[in-house]
């Protein structure tokens, strides 16, 4: 019998691992690339009326646990924390001050509320509040 339950534990103890080890392989997909928003909830203004000339940016650096980009206006940048699907920033901080509509403010007032994000199977990265998606990115090309 005690064999038996050793057995179980061990198993069930691999298995752990291993969907621990495979959602950090998955992750490693948030890094390496600059994500271009494509969609955010909320406005009743329209997404290229919010971000009419340059569209938001997010990049993620795992050594420092920071992320950079812009907010289709100004840039900023601040710290993130991530664990498994779960994922939180931070209050951005805003490098240049220009004053480029609403959409900048749209964009970090979502950021804030952000609890979970999803790597979709089209490559996509979608930022949830809960299980609502927020806002959705695409890998940007680089020009």
């Amino acid at each position: 019998m005690k064999r038996l339950t050793l057995i179980f534990f061990a198993v069930v103890s691999l298995f752990m691992v291993s969907c621990t080890a495979n959602q950090m392989d998955k992750n490693q997909k948030l890094y390496h690339d600059t994500w271009e928003l494509e969609y955010i909830t909320g406005p009743r203004i329209t997404f290229e009326g919010l971000f009419p000339d340059e569209k938001p940016a997010i990049s993620f650096n795992k050594n420092t646990g920071t992320v950079t980009g812009t907010t289709g206006c100004n840039g900023y940048s601040t710290t993130y924390t991530l664990n498994g699907t779960s994922i939180s920033f931070a209050q951005p901080g805003i490098t240049t001050m220009r004053y480029c509509g609403d959409g900048e403010v749209v964009f970090l007032k979502t950021m804030q509320q952000i609890t979970n994000f999803r790597l979709e199977t089209d490559g996509k990265l979608t930022l949830l509040i809960n299980d609502i998606p927020a806002m959705r990115f695409h890998k940007k090309e680089n020009k």
